[in-house]
């Protein structure tokens, strides 16, 4: 798969999230990345400070990175079907991070 086309299901998946969770993303980038250099088979990472753990000193910061990795995604997939529901799940999963809330409640939701 080109990465055009990854990039296309990760803006697909970004464009199902409710508008209403999307207005209230800030200061938050999503990317597409090859592979986690530490960690090769994660699928996703959300690297920045929490909507739920930001306080009145919060500025001035670059902003929250979400890296979707097309080839760990890539190599857990059969066919084109797979990598469209793997991206929808991971880009979810990596977007609720950025809201606070944390692996064991993704779990128990069913997006772990």
């Amino acid at each position: 798969m080109t990465r055009r086309r990854f990039e296309e299901l990760v803006a697909d998946a970004l464009d199902s999230i409710p508008p209403e969770l999307t207005a209230a993303m800030d200061n938050v980038v999503v990317l597409v990345g090859d592979r986690n250099p530490e960690e090769p088979s994660l699928l996703g990472l959300y690297e920045g400070i929490a909507l739920t753990e930001r306080t009145s000193t919060y500025g001035w910061v670059l902003p929250d990175r979400i890296t979707i990795y097309q080839d760990a995604i890539l190599d857990i997939c059969d066919d084109e079907d797979d990598v469209v529901h793997e991206v929808a799940v991971t880009v979810v999963h990596e977007v609720a991070h950025h809201f606070g809330i944390d692996e064991e409640t993704l779990h128990e939701l069913g997006w772990g």
